[in-house]
């Protein structure tokens, strides 16, 4: 059985065609409209060549189908391919390597030109495997986002020079706060809380779409905390502390593996330091 989604009604009358009347008319199902937009059904097989610019979203849409299918062969624009199985030390790795190879495993099969096109296209091509890691990670995907997300506003400079920016240390003071707070009215509350494991969301910026590399520039986000009073606040130490193990202070998000960003939240988690 094949389903197809379609946006073009030429392209779904031209596919209804083609097969009406064949032995593989009932083997068919054509779904019109946006990918992105529609509830998938079950499948086991994805294979699909995409508009480019919704190359991030689709993926975190496939990833967080269930149940789970067995792999997806996807034809993506290079570049983005290439930050899709980029690892730890390459010059691609990113947010996105990061996202993406949490919930899968992701490798590449072979290069398109863009002659081999007609027209050519401006860019080049390549096919992917994705195939979606069982069981799932169990990992709280807007506490892991923003975590990342911080670890990557500068991937080339150190973590401990990340986590000493003062926004970066307000934010994070302001959620240790808050869930004081909440912790001490829940305080005797035997009652549990469902993790929301919704990870299309992790697709969604635009940031995926563009070459994110560090170029060296700062902005805002850069203004480190200079502690005025000449000591670190005690929620910085705290923060700092955690950096200290297994000197994570002095590494840098681009050449950190998944198994270290996992311990190190694991981590800021124990001290009570949350991102979400």
């Amino acid at each position: 059985m094949v389903v197809a989604i379609e946006l073009d009604p030429r392209m779904v009358l031209e596919l209804q065609r083609r097969f009406q009347g064949t032995p593989f008319s009932n083997r068919l199902k054509v779904i019109q409209g946006d990918v992105l937009k529609t509830d998938l059904p079950y499948f086991d097989i994805c294979v699909a060549n995409i508009p480019y610019q919704i190359s991030s979203p689709l993926t975190f849409k496939l990833l967080n189908h269930q149940p789970s299918f067995r792999c997806a062969i996807i034809m993506f624009q290079r570049e983005f391919a290439m930050r899709l199985v980029a690892q730890p030390g390459d010059t691609l790795y990113c947010r996105l390597s990061v996202n993406t190879q949490l919930y899968a495993r992701v490798s590449h099969l072979l290069k398109v030109g863009k002659n081999n096109f007609r027209p050519p296209p401006k860019v080049d091509s390549s096919v992917v495997r994705i195939e979606p890691r069982k069981p799932r990670p169990q990992v709280n995907p807007k506490e892991w986002d923003g975590f990342i997300r911080i670890c990557f506003i500068r991937k080339n400079k150190t973590l401990g020079s990340i986590f000493r920016i003062k926004n970066v240390l307000s934010m994070l003071e302001k959620n240790y706060k808050t869930l004081q707070a909440l912790q001490q009215l829940q305080n005797g509350s035997s009652g549990s809380t469902n993790v929301e494991m919704d990870i299309s969301g992790l697709g969604d910026s635009k940031e995926d779409q563009s070459m994110d590399l560090d170029d060296g520039t700062d902005n805002e986000m850069e203004v480190e905390d200079g502690d005025a009073d000449g000591e670190a606040s005690e929620f910085k130490q705290k923060v700092l502390a955690v950096l200290k193990e297994k000197d994570y202070s002095e590494k840098r998000s681009s050449k950190l593996s998944q198994e270290e960003f996992l311990h190190l939240l694991s981590q800021f988690n124990m001290a009570g330091i949350h991102f979400s």
